[in-house]
Order: structure tokens, then C-alpha cells, then sequence
């Protein structure tokens, strides 16, 4: 098989899991792009198309191992994951560095670029999404559906009338929260 792209969905957001995938067509589809891009009832169209039509493999990261591990080394693992998993010729991950995966090349904005890239940004976002809603129904002081775990001045809100939740990265540090927290 020719090349696996690799994305993640959630690096950034102050709650919820981080999500990696790794994806090979099968065939060309229609429409694929960074899901960033892309509206949400777009992705979740190419999501189905996307697991239809393609070997993938997804990797969930929960913010406790991410605040035991650092984000660093858990990027590093899901790579290790998803290759390990996915057989291919060829792979690429999305951004400028591999994360000490040794002959793992990157592009920057690859995710845009490369259907393999894109397919998987749109499984990892659209997983990733799915999950912090579920967990929204669980906490919904916290309005995950709005901010899907990101830093947002209402997330921030949430977490200082009501502290942090089970799914809160607490290794992540916000200015607006250090004052109200600590």
C-alpha cells in the first residue's frame, strides 16, 4: 500500500482526549481537506465516507496520561501506534516535527495538501468531537458542545465557577485561570 497519513485532533484543548489517526485510501474521494476547513456536517459526510473506504487506525490519549506523560511523549507513542498498526510504504504526519519517530517524514500543513492527511485530520477531529459531546452530556456545566474542551473566555468561565473536571488536562496552565485557582 502506498502512504498513510497521519493527523491529530486536540492537542490544544484544555479537556478531553487528544486523537490521533492514521489513514490509507483505498480510493480518491471528493472533498477531502484540512478538517479545520471544513464544516462540521461536511466532515461528518467524509467521516463515513472516509471509513468506508480507507484502512485507518485511531489512537485516544486521555488528559491523565497526557498530564503523566507531557504531550511530547504521547504524540511520540500514537505515531508508534498507528505505524505499527497500519503497514504502508510510505508515511506522513502533519506539522514540522516527527517527535523522535526515526525516519517519520512531516509536512507542514499536510493536512491540506494530502488526501492521506486530510482523511486522517477529518477522523480525528470528527472522533475527537464526538467525544467531548458525549462527555458534555456527563458535565454539562462545563458546555463542552460549545468549546469542545478549548480554552474559551465561557470554558474558562466554567472552570472557575466549578473547578476542574475528571477530563481537564490540569498540566495545561492558563493565565486567566492562575489567579482564580491557586
Amino acid at each position: 500500500m502506498g502512504l498513510c497519513g497521519i493527523d491529530e485532533a486536540g492537542r490544544g484543548p484544555i479537556a478531553g482526549d487528544m486523537v490521533m489517526a492514521g489513514c490509507i485510501l483505498n480510493s480518491h474521494i471528493d472533498g477531502l481537506n484540512d478538517s479545520k476547513k471544513l464544516s462540521e456536517r461536511k466532515r461528518e459526510a467524509l467521516y463515513e465516507l472516509i471509513i468506508k473506504d480507507s484502512f485507518y487506525h485511531i489512537v485516544k490519549i486521555s488528559p491523565q496520561t497526557i498530564d503523566a506523560d507531557g504531550i511530547s511523549l504521547c504524540i511520540k507513542r500514537g505515531l508508534e501506534e498507528i505505524i505499527k498498526n497500519l503497514k504502508c510504504e510510505e508515511y506522513l504526519f502533519d506539522g514540522n516535527s516527527n517527535f523522535g519517530v526515526a525516519g517519520l517524514p512531516t509536512m507542514i500543513k499536510a493536512d491540506g495538501k494530502v488526501a492521506e492527511v486530510s482523511a486522517a485530520s477529518i477522523l480525528a477531529k470528527v472522533t475527537h468531537d464526538r467525544d467531548i459531546v458525549k462527555e458534555a452530556k456527563k458535565y454539562p456545566q462545563y458546555q463542552f458542545e460549545k468549546h469542545k474542551g478549548y480554552g474559551t473566555a465561557l470554558h474558562v468561565e466554567m472552570i472557575k465557577k466549578y473547578g476542574y473536571c475528571d477530563i481537564h488536562r490540569r498540566s495545561y496552565k492558563l493565565k486567566a485561570l492562575q489567579a482564580s485557582l491557586f
